[in-house]
Parts: C-alpha cells; sequence; structure tokens
C-alpha cells in the first residue's frame, strides 16, 4: 500500500465495490446527490493518498466515496489492508458491497452490449464467476450488501438514502423565486403561481419607488383579500409536491412566484412563502402529521429585482 494518510480531520470514507453490472455507477450518482464527494474506479492503492489529500485541502472533504473494481486476484488483500490502514488514522472506513444473481447480471450485459471486463477471450458466465470468486471473502467482511438483482432505481435510492445520508440529506431544498411575467417565466421552475390578482403597488404613489422587501409594500400585499387564502393555499401545495418529490429521490424544487414586473407583490409574497415554509406548519402537532409539516430548507431569489 503506497502512500499514508495525513493529520486533519476526521473523515467518513466509503468504498464501494461490488460484482460488475450490480450497480455501482448508480450508487455513485446517489451518493453524489447526497453530498458524498464520489471518485470512480480507484485504485486500491491510490485510496489512502487521495483521502489524505481530500483531508489536507481548504475546506476539508468530509465524506468522501471511493468506487473500487476488483481486477486481480489479491484485491480482497488489497482492501482489508486499506480498511484496516484508514481506521488506524482515525477514519471511519465503512465498506458497501453491490450484488446481482447471475441471471440479473448476464440480462444487464446483454442489454447494455458490453463486455465483462474480466471476460478477455471466454463467456459472459465465466468471467462472472471469475469475478464472484476474486469478491467472495470482500462480500464476507461488507458492513452492508445489497443485492440490487430485483431492485428498482427508487428502492436502491431509499436504501442508499438510508443507509448513507446525513439527516437533512434527504430533504427537499426548496427556492421560491419571484419574476416579472413580462420578462417570461423561468424556464427551470417546477411550480408557477400568479399573484397579478392582488392589487398592484405600482399604482400606490408613496410605494411605487419600493419593492417587495420594504416593510410598507410588503404589509400592502400581504394585507390584501385574499392573500393569506392564497398563501395558505400554496404553501399546502408546495408541501404536498415536496414530499412527493422526495419519495421519488428529488433533492431541489423551484417555485416561481410572479407579478406584472417582479418588483412589488411577487416578491413580497416569495419572501413570506420562504419564511412559512422555513419553520413547521404546526409546531403544536405530534405524530406522523407533525413530521409531514416539518420545516424545509427554503430560500428565495429575486430573479427581477432591480431590472425596472
Amino acid at each position: 500500500m503506497s502512500g499514508g494518510v495525513g493529520p486533519g480531520a476526521e473523515m467518513d470514507v466509503l468504498l464501494v465495490t461490488g460484482m460488475s453490472g450490480a450497480g455501482r455507477g448508480t450508487v455513485a450518482k446517489l451518493l453524489e446527490d447526497l453530498g458524498w464527494y464520489v471518485a470512480d474506479n480507484v485504485p486500491a492503492s491510490l485510496i489512502a493518498d487521495m483521502v489524505s489529500v481530500a483531508r489536507s485541502d481548504d475546506p476539508a472533504l468530509t465524506r468522501l466515496a471511493m468506487v473500487m473494481r476488483a481486477g486481480a486476484a489479491r484485491f480482497a488483500g488489497e482492501v482489508a489492508e486499506l480498511r484496516g490502514e484508514l481506521a488506524a488514522a482515525g477514519h471511519r472506513p465503512r465498506l458497501l458491497f453491490l450484488d446481482a444473481d447471475d441471471a440479473a447480471l448476464v440480462r444487464r450485459f446483454e442489454q447494455v452490449r458490453r463486455r465483462h471486463p474480466l471476460q478477455d477471450n471466454g463467456t459472459l458466465i465465466e468471467a462472472i464467476g471469475r469475478e464472484r470468486s476474486v469478491l467472495s471473502t470482500v462480500a464476507e467482511s461488507a458492513d452492508l450488501v445489497v443485492d440490487t438483482s430485483t431492485l428498482s432505481v427508487t428502492a436502491l435510492r431509499e436504501i442508499v438514502d438510508n443507509a448513507f445520508a446525513q439527516p437533512s440529506a434527504t430533504d427537499v431544498r426548496i427556492t421560491l423565486q419571484s419574476f416579472g411575467f413580462k420578462y417570461g417565466l423561468p424556464i427551470d421552475a417546477d411550480l408557477v403561481a400568479d399573484v397579478r390578482f392582488l392589487p398592484n403597488p405600482y399604482w400606490i404613489p408613496e410605494l411605487r419607488e419600493l419593492n417587495g422587501l420594504d416593510q410598507p409594500v410588503s404589509q400592502y400585499v400581504l394585507r390584501q383579500e385574499g392573500a393569506e387564502e392564497y398563501l395558505a393555499a400554496l404553501e399546502q401545495v408546495i408541501r404536498l409536491t415536496a414530499r412527493g418529490y422526495q419519495r421519488e429521490g428529488k433533492r431541489y424544487m423551484t417555485v416561481a412566484i410572479g407579478c406584472t414586473g417582479g418588483k412589488h407583490r411577487s416578491v413580497a409574497m416569495s419572501r413570506e412563502m420562504c419564511g412559512r415554509l422555513s419553520i413547521p406548519a404546526d409546531r403544536g402537532e405530534q405524530g406522523p402529521t407533525a413530521a409531514e409539516n416539518r420545516a424545509f430548507d427554503a430560500r428565495v431569489a429575486h430573479r427581477d429585482l432591480g431590472r425596472e
């Protein structure tokens, strides 16, 4: 094993390996969604050096995942040695092993029309057998073994989330974006709300030069008939949609709230909605409903503010 693990903060190190075709690439993408820094196809002999470099970076990485592929017969010994070295250096090395039955692996390789990395001049099933032999002791020492033979991507995502997500990593991050319809719809919006039904502060002389961030404008908009009812209904739609996004593994959601010019009404309403989503909908309620009404990681952005 080359290179030592240098000084620095403790780091979560996840080693991902398993049978070719069992889903290592899919898991790498899922881990990236959860905030892990992921390096693919890393030789075992280089991982200790990579951990040292990552830990000495500024800011230092704290969650590093390495996807490893079995090459030579000594792969199992390299993995065992690496885990011992990382643990001795004060890290938390974990090993995720991805497996699938032979029929599933054959079917997947035939679907993508790729050769198995250990196939050489033999048959596909022979290559799968050789790889399984090399990896047998690695699977036995893994912290988590996942058989993906019959798993959908959604089911695999749930397993990875439960095992390797930080507490807030699976939450949907919501951006409330104000905009002006006269400048066009935001192309990245998941939901669009139209607040042009509210009276326009532009026609109030003392409010015209202010914007929705200013208290007089905000108070004027939020006190209008229908504003509170609209906000309450929109909040429920956003929360319902966000929970669905979470179940499907989508991490980001953009809610575009528009008025005519993106200066007064949309700014005030976006800011108010951000505040509502950032606290639990009913902080006094207990049980499952309280979890459904939890606070979200919400932020506000004003696309067209200052454009006029």
